[in-house]
């Protein structure tokens, strides 16, 4: 018998006894344009509704600033047990509110009456339209809370991982006056690692700023694409290693992918893709143009091929970086279970707005903890 068939029919021996012991959580708001799934017993039920994230600071990057995310939270119903996700729509992903309950409106997940069957569901979504990562991502996430709370078990411990050994979280400072990244650096002093946000004229002030408020700790930078001389690129790697710095994140423009693999083969510190890979199928050909990768659930679609990717990168010797967008504690958590396999993270999505609607993974001393005794992803409704 296989692994996954052995889990299966263990867990459902399981069922009526985690069903009558676990909160299936609040019913969504019936306003606000979501759909709701007639209830039925025995069959996935689909909820959700657009849930606009509140920033405590404007984002301010390369190409653009904003001070909200669009957002779109989600439940899957089953025999009483409720699982959540959520999709978060940043501007460069090509998806929307209207997207996404596009998408979600489509699905027929009543068909299904076997939240197991994850990899069935998720080819059935493939099918249904190409794209549309972040609407997958919230029924893949909730999905694998679903049958994490059936299983009374969390994801990191189905999957093998060991939960002490997750990686050092970075909290991000967007590009602003030296004023204000002074007032961020000060509210990120419990973090160990700072992501700093670059791809403007005054990407060495924003480091020197930093430097004058914290100068040990490690920093990582992000240029979003920003830079677009190989030469300046490298000049400023070498710059950045002199100041502490650990990796550089999608440092030109994804399509540039000669001058992205000479500046590789000669730059100090590793340098890690992000808006150059999405999903599985990406990685392959970017061995040798990077050192390592990003993987955000919102990219790759959701948890079950975000565990592929980041075994396929380790596989090919590639660095493994976990991310994420602004998002709640529900996305942020299910990314946080695969944080072990990493060997960087930017998990701080949750951290940067002002209406999270769960409790879930935490930072202690600026290490990821998750939470130990709760199934699933790990998250509580607020």
């Amino acid at each position: 018998m296989e692994r996954r068939d052995f889990l299966r029919i263990s867990a459902f021996g399981l069922a009526s006894a985690v069903i009558g012991g676990v909160s299936a959580g609040n019913v969504l708001p019936s306003s606000g344009g979501g759909r709701s799934d007639s209830t039925r017993p025995g069959h996935l039920n689909l909820r959700f509704f657009p849930y606009e994230l509140k920033l405590k600071h404007a984002f301010n990057l390369a190409k653009y600033s904003r001070t909200t995310t669009p957002d779109v939270q989600l439940e899957i119903e089953y025999d009483g047990l409720t699982g959540y996700g959520e999709a978060s729509m940043p501007p460069y992903l090509g998806e929307s509110v209207e997207s996404v309950t596009r998408f979600l409106s489509s699905l027929d997940l009543g068909q299904f009456t076997d939240p197991f069957r994850i990899e069935e569901i998720l080819d059935y979504m493939d099918g249904v339209a190409p794209g549309n990562n972040a609407a997958k991502a919230a029924v893949d996430i909730a999905l694998h809370d679903l049958v994490g709370k059936i299983m009374r078990q969390p994801w990191y411990r189905i999957w093998g991982l060991n939960p002490d050994h997750t990686p050092y979280t970075s909290f991000t400072i967007g590009i602003d006056t030296p004023d204000v990244v002074r007032r961020k650096v000060a509210e990120a002093s419990p973090y160990k690692i700072l992501k700093v946000k670059m791809g403007l004229d005054n990407d060495r002030q924003l480091v020197e700023t930093i430097r004058e408020c914290r100068p040990e700790v490690p920093i990582c930078v992000d240029a979003n694409q920003g830079w677009t001389d190989k030469e300046k690129a490298l000049d400023m790697c070498h710059w950045l290693a002199s100041r502490g710095c650990l990796f550089v994140e999608q440092p030109m423009a994804k399509e540039n992918i000669d001058d992205t693999a000479w500046l590789t083969e000669r730059s100090p510190l590793p340098i890690i893709a992000d808006e150059a890979v999405k999903r599985l199928d990406d990685i392959l050909p970017l061995k040798g143009v990077y050192d390592g990768i990003n993987i955000k659930l919102m990219k790759s679609g959701g948890m079950h091929e975000a565990y592929r990717m980041a075994t396929l990168a380790r596989a090919l010797g590639m660095k493994v970086m976990l991310g994420c967008m602004t998002e709640t504690s529900c996305a942020v958590s299910a990314a946080a279970q695969l944080a072990p396999l990493a060997e960087y993270a930017d998990l701080d999505g949750n951290l940067l707005i002002a209406n999270d609607r769960f409790d879930g993974m935490k930072i202690t001393d600026g290490r990821i903890v998750l939470p130990r005794e709760r199934p699933g992803i790990g998250v509580s409704l607020l």
